[in-house]
C-alpha cells in the first residue's frame, strides 16, 4: 500500500493514499476512488508526491510519475513509463514518448 500524498483541487486539501490520478468529465479520481465532482472551467490541481499514473487533459507535475502520463499538455519531471500528448516537456522518460511539440531529456523507448 502507497504511503499517504496530498492532493489540492482548488485550494481544498485531501490526505490520499493512492497514487494513479484520473480526471474525467468533472471529476477527480484517486485509485478509482472520487475525491471530488461538480467541477468546472479552469480546475486546478496539485500533488505532492511521486505519481504513478496520470490522465488528464493538461498538467504541471512538480514531480516524477513512476508509470504512464496521458494528456493533452504535459510538463512534469521524469517518467518511467510511456507519454502520450500533444505539447510535451518533461524530463528523462524510460518508455516511449507519444507527441507533437516535445521537449524531453533522454527517450529510452520511441519517440515521434
Amino acid at each position: 500500500m502507497f504511503g499517504k500524498n496530498q492532493i489540492t483541487i482548488n485550494g481544498k486539501s485531501y490526505e490520499v493514499s493512492g497514487k494513479n490520478i484520473s480526471v474525467k468529465n468533472d471529476s477527480i479520481y484517486v485509485d478509482g476512488k472520487l475525491i471530488e465532482s461538480g467541477l468546472s472551467g479552469n480546475v486546478k490541481v496539485e500533488f505532492t508526491g511521486d505519481l504513478a499514473n496520470l490522465d488528464c487533459t493538461t498538467a504541471t507535475i512538480h514531480g516524477n510519475v513512476s508509470g504512464d502520463v496521458d494528456g493533452t499538455t504535459i510538463n512534469c519531471g521524469d517518467v518511467g513509463g510511456n507519454v502520450d500528448g500533444t505539447t510535451i516537456k518533461c524530463g528523462d522518460v524510460s518508455g516511449s514518448v507519444d507527441g507533437t511539440n516535445i521537449t524531453c531529456g533522454n527517450i529510452m523507448g520511441k519517440g515521434w
